[in-house]
């Protein structure tokens, strides 16, 4: 059996990570294809603020110059809308501000053609296009900072962390810059850069330089940031968090903006044999309740959420009432630009490992790559700290055995752990997994097995008497 810590020379793999981590930013030199990995309103999005913004994030790093009003289109039928686009300083979004308020109860279609280009100068492969309609009303709600990361009054925070900010809304990237979101270390600002993730809810401040050991730091985003409607934040939002002695290893973390506010997210489906146990809220969009089977739902007075006796929790659906159809919107928005953000990292510290049965390994954090299904037919464990990061990225599906596990040591932490998998993923009868899966397709916890980490599904979760403990943050 292969032992990665124990067998491989620290100074080997301290290399390998030096050489992932200077090719970690992609540049699009090597002409990969750009694609958009986030709308804001979504595809088939319905009652859409007519006074909001379009917004379009991209995998790649685009050139201004091709973001145009000839390659980023809005219509109303076959009547294009005129508008201004700003492309994000990062060129990592693109954002349509209309000249006029959209109509009422209307269909538009948003276009970003071909013509896009990286900064390498490689074009999207084909037309990416969407549409939504528009509701009755103006979006006149103020945004809020949901979550932070690191947390208020986090600490022991790796040196090399970068500090983000998620939003209950989508945001005008243009509004998040050095400026409205800032690092300070006592009176003294920490000099960095401000981007706005593919998720389409957070902003990341990226440090130039390492962060000090062992000193409180405080972040704070002004009232200068608004959402893509206008509206800026009531109040501005501070916290304060405190280094430790190193740097945290492997890529940086997956960023899941509000999806990370579920234990279970689900497009089309989640289902239960009695009886499972949920700890943390579940939701479906853009599915209705109807497709929540299994768990005996009883709706809240206002109708806003449910309970169950299998959710230590609460569950939402897509046809409640008001904010959660677009509370789960914005979540199912940044499920999927989570999924393309992991499947997109480059440069794998290790590629097909164990042709993909990684069954009694013991895995440092890192990036794994397979092109392959992933079998976990014996104990797995994953060794590292509690800032460490892991993300396996695979094109087939990940299956665990029965009664097999993964287990965590050296303080490592499931929030940290990311599997994207474009196949199904099924954990055997009585097996118990750790992570966050990122699934393109089902996912399937078959009789008694556990898991400590969330299932995020493009299609449907299915639980049969199972266990799933949503991670601490």
């Amino acid at each position: 059996m292969v032992t990665l810590l124990r067998t491989a020379s620290r100074s080997a793999f301290a290399a390998l990570f030096l050489i992932a981590a200077c090719g970690s930013s992609s540049n699009n030199s090597g002409g990969t294809v750009p694609t958009v990995s986030s709308t804001s309103p979504i595809d088939v999005a319905v009652g859409v603020a007519t006074n909001g913004k379009i917004f379009a994030s991209f995998s790649e790093p685009m050139d201004p110059a091709s973001l145009s009003a000839a390659t980023m289109l809005v219509k109303q039928g076959t009547t294009q809308i005129s508008g201004g686009i700003v492309a994000g300083t990062d060129g990592m979004s693109s954002t349509f501000t209309p000249a006029a308020v959209l109509a009422t109860n209307t269909v538009y279609t948003a276009t970003i053609t071909s013509g896009a280009k990286a900064t390498g100068g490689t074009a999207l492969a084909a037309d990416h296009t969407w549409s939504f309609t528009t509701g009755a009303i103006a979006d006149v709600t103020a945004p809020l900072v949901s979550g932070t990361s690191p947390g208020s009054s986090a600490t022991g925070v790796p040196t090399n962390a970068k500090i983000s900010a998620t939003f209950s809304k989508a945001m005008d990237p243009a509004t998040l810059t050095a400026t409205t979101f800032t690092v300070s270390q006592g009176t003294t600002p920490v000099a960095g850069a401000v981007s706005y993730g593919s998720a389409g809810t957070t902003a990341t401040f990226t440090p130039t330089s390492a962060l000090a050991v062992s000193v409180a730091f405080t972040a704070t985003v002004t009232v200068g940031a608004k959402d893509l409607a206008g509206n800026a934040l009531a109040a501005a939002h501070a916290w304060t968090f405190t280094t430790g002695a190193s740097a945290a290893k492997g890529p940086a973390p997956v960023g899941l903006g509000t999806a990370g506010n579920y234990a279970v997210l689900a497009k089309t489906a989640i289902s239960t044999v009695p009886s499972s146990t949920i700890t943390g809220d579940i939701a479906i969009s853009p599915a209705a309740a109807t497709f929540i089977t299994g768990f005996s739902l009883v709706a809240d007075a206002t109708n806003v959420f449910s309970t169950s006796p299998q959710i230590v929790g609460k569950a939402f659906a897509a046809d409640y009432a008001v904010p959660t159809p677009s509370n789960l919107t914005t979540a199912v928005s940044n499920m999927q630009a989570a999924y393309n953000d992991a499947a997109g990292r480059p440069t794998p510290n290790f590629t097909e490992l164990g042709t993909g049965n990684i069954g009694g390994m013991t895995l440092v954090p890192g990036l794994y790559k397979w092109t392959s299904t992933v079998t976990i037919p014996a104990d797995v464990v994953l060794s590292g700290g509690a800032n460490d990061v892991w993300i396996f990225q695979t094109t087939g599906d990940l299956t665990m055995a029965a009664a097999m596990h993964v287990t965590l040591s050296g303080g490592a932490q499931a929030k940290n752990i990311f599997w994207q998998v474009a196949g199904n993923t099924t954990f055997g009868a009585g097996s118990h997994f750790e992570g966050v899966v990122l699934g393109k397709t089902d996912i399937k916890l078959v009789t008694g097995a556990t898991m400590n980490g969330r299932a995020l599904s493009q299609t449907q979760v299915v639980l049969q008497q199972a266990t799933l403990t949503q991670p601490a943050q």
